[in-house]
């Protein structure tokens, strides 16, 4: 790996530095993080090439091993909530593969508990909407191998996600909608990545009460293309119809697809459903939590709308929460249901049973 200068990084904010890593370890390439007087290079193996893989462990001389996250660990039977350090010497690129997110894999007779850098480096990962499984080494200080890779400081990390709810208004306009006459949509732009939501308000809210609102999530399946595995689209179209029932209110739509994973992730963990798992444990085959989404975005747009107290259009009591701790009164809940059907019957009775969603447990058993 070249010796390279990369030029001003270092001055850079910490929120820009974790999106141009970000980047690097999404074209497959390593980066270095430190922490303390530690470096560890570390490399994503859901993006990264056999050749790439193979080059990195002959730079370390073998000394690499595999982070797996506590969820993937649990799911090999190793008995820890933390992430683990798994030793790659001799085992090449498929089997590390295997090891990281397949079904059926052994469990590792050899592991450790995983360093914190090692945890940077998925969460990292995670940012970048890549499976959390990522291959590191220690190197020394004066080890110039990887001189050409971004240098980030973990600290570096935790600062940026302060940019999170750093948002701001960049167009809003009507846009007449075949069932609930004009809306206005209200672009926002922030966040890490400088992503973009959109606040949907449909009639005429009275900002002097308590807002009707429901946060909805993107689902490429369900609310595009009419899923059957989900109630997505179901409850996209029955929130905006809640919301123009009340006489106006806003739906806030997330780029959260998967639960936080992204859409490659969600179509891994739609295979590994097909085979018999629900979609919490098919997530944490892959080396995910439940849930992964987050709704500082959604503060912040309520804020920049003007939008202190809202009555909450939801299933889902991490919404509630997540609003409150930024500083939104929720005054009342109401409600979303979709259609309930054979394919997403398992699908809904999982979110009521295992990610603690409001639902009704009569309902569903009637629905069998």
């Amino acid at each position: 790996m070249p010796k390279a200068d990369i030029p001003g990084f270092q001055s850079l904010t910490p929120q820009m530095q974790v999106e141009r890593v970000v980047a690097e370890l999404r074209f497959g390439r390593p980066v270095v993080i430190r922490d303390g007087s530690s470096r560890m290079a570390a490399l994503a193996l859901d993006c990264t090439q056999p050749s790439t893989f193979d080059a990195f462990a002959d730079t370390v001389q073998n000394s690499h091993s595999l982070y797996l996250s506590g969820p993937r660990a649990s799911r090999l039977r190793i008995a820890t909530k933390q992430g683990i350090s798994v030793p790659l010497k001799g085992v090449d690129f498929m089997a590390a593969s295997h090891l990281a997110y397949a079904l059926h894999a052994q469990t590792p007779t050899n592991w450790t508990k995983a360093c914190d850098a090692m945890g940077a480096a998925a969460e990292l990962a995670r940012i970048a909407l890549l499976l959390p499984a990522m291959v590191c080494a220690e190197i020394d200080a004066e080890n110039e191998q990887f001189s050409a890779c971004l240098d980030i400081d973990r600290a570096n990390l935790k600062q940026a996600d302060n940019a999170r709810q750093q948002f701001e208004i960049v167009a809003r306009t009507r846009v007449p909608l075949r069932d609930f006459g004009d809306a206005e949509f209200v672009v926002f732009r922030g966040g890490l990545a400088q992503k973009d939501q959109i606040a949907i308000i449909v009639g005429e809210p009275n900002l002097n009460r308590p807002v009707p609102v429901r946060i909805h999530s993107s689902c490429i399946t369900g609310d595009l293309c009419g899923s059957l595995k989900c109630d997505c689209g179901d409850q996209l179209l029955n929130g905006l119809t809640n919301l123009h029932q009340a006489g106006g209110g806003v739906l806030l739509y997330l780029d959260q697809e998967g639960r936080g994973t992204g859409i490659g992730a969600k179509m891994r963990a739609y295979g590994y459903q097909h085979q018999g798992l629900d979609t919490i444990d098919a997530d944490a085959e892959l080396g995910f939590q439940s849930d992964h989404r987050r709704y500082e975005a959604a503060v912040a747009m309520l804020q920049l709308l003007g939008i202190p107290s809202v009555i909450l259009f939801t299933n889902n009591p991490s919404k509630i929460t997540a609003l409150r701790s930024g500083g939104i009164r929720v005054t009342a809940r109401e409600p979303v249901f979709g259609a309930i059907t054979d394919e997403n019957l398992n699908y809904l009775r999982t979110k009521m049973l295992r990610a603690d969603h409001m639902l009704d447990l009569e309902q569903l058993a009637v629905s069998e």
